[in-house]
């Protein structure tokens, strides 16, 4: 694979409509969202699919050269601090002056991914609407249909704000320029798109190698392309999402002795109280209230996010 152009694919039908563009290999250990996207484009190639009305952007592998090395990153996390820069000083800062002027053309973005511990598939939304500081915005009943429309059974609101808090500490804790402690450094694809007037919708398919996670990214973007009403396409209505998390902390590993009480997986249920990781002198960090653990990662950075906490939210789609 080639790491020094982006392939995108690009559907215009004869009928204006809605302006979607779906992206997969943002992480390039994450390859689900890659293999539904080619699939997708053989069948609009070949006919079995039909674009009826507006344009349809499909990037299959965002970054290339973390797909090569086989890597979550090339350089560095391309969903962190997205934004173009006059002087690209790496992979992802090159990636980001194609990438987000590409988006910026979109109403509507839908970013594939996956996750390293099990779990089931979920959606991550943006905020309501709102005037303040962090995430204003004036989509939220749009994006809210659109992410239920696409078969995730858990969605998950509160990123960016909770995201915010942890920059805070860690600009008290480390200083300003500390990594992970710019205060755009939680912006990726959806919160970039979000702050041009578009809806963005971050659908995680399944764990990395789960052999179901491409075939749920494939009939999600069917689901999206029916939603819009892009597409006649014969497949059934989602249910509706069983449950919405809100994200209301954030904890980063802060020692490389620090290590995960257990195996967790995403939204394992936790009780006041109850250790979720120890420090590497044997403190406990333990769950502020019931509730549940989010996005553990036991192989996290230090000074980097380690895991989140979240509990039910009064949203409902």
């Amino acid at each position: 694979m080639t790491t020094a152009h982006l392939r995108v694919h690009r559907f215009d039908a004869l009928r204006p409509g809605p302006r979607l563009i779906v992206v997969g290999g943002v992480h390039g250990n994450e390859t689900c969202g890659s293999v539904a996207l080619e699939r997708l484009a053989a069948d609009l190639d070949e006919g079995r699919v039909a674009l009826a009305r507006g344009t349809l952007t499909l990037v299959p592998v965002a970054n290339p050269l973390a797909r090569a090395l086989g890597r979550r990153e090339g350089d560095r996390n391309l969903n962190r601090m997205l934004r173009p820069t006059a002087i690209p000083r790496d992979n992802e800062d090159r990636i980001a002056n194609r990438l987000c002027p590409l988006l910026a053309e979109h109403e509507t973005l839908l970013d594939l991914h996956s996750f390293h511990t099990g779990g089931e598939p979920f959606a991550m939304l943006g905020p309501e609407d709102n005037d303040g500081p962090v995430e204003t915005f004036a989509q939220a009943a749009r994006e809210q249909a659109f992410a239920a429309a696409l078969g995730a059974p858990r969605v998950v609101e509160g990123w960016l704000d909770t995201y915010a808090r942890g920059v805070k500490r860690r600009r008290e804790r480390d200083g300003a320029g500390a990594p992970h402690a710019d205060p755009e450094y939680g912006v990726g694809t959806t919160e970039f798109l979000r702050s041009r007037g578009g809806a963005a919708v971050t659908l995680e398919c399944g764990q990395h190698e789960d052999p179901r996670a491409p075939e749920f990214a494939y009939r999600a973007t069917l689901r999206a392309l029916a939603h819009l009403r892009m597409a006649e396409i014969g497949i059934e209505p989602a249910a509706p999402p069983r449950e919405v998390l809100r994200l209301v902390e954030v904890f980063d590993r802060l020692h490389p002795g620090d290590r995960l009480a257990r195996a967790w997986t995403s939204f394992e249920p936790v009780l006041a109280g109850e250790p979720i990781g120890l420090r590497h002198d044997g403190t406990p960090v333990a769950a502020p209230a019931d509730g549940r653990v989010a996005f553990p990662n036991p192989n996290a950075t230090v000074g980097a996010e380690w895991f989140y906490f979240a509990v039910p939210s009064p949203r409902r789609l």
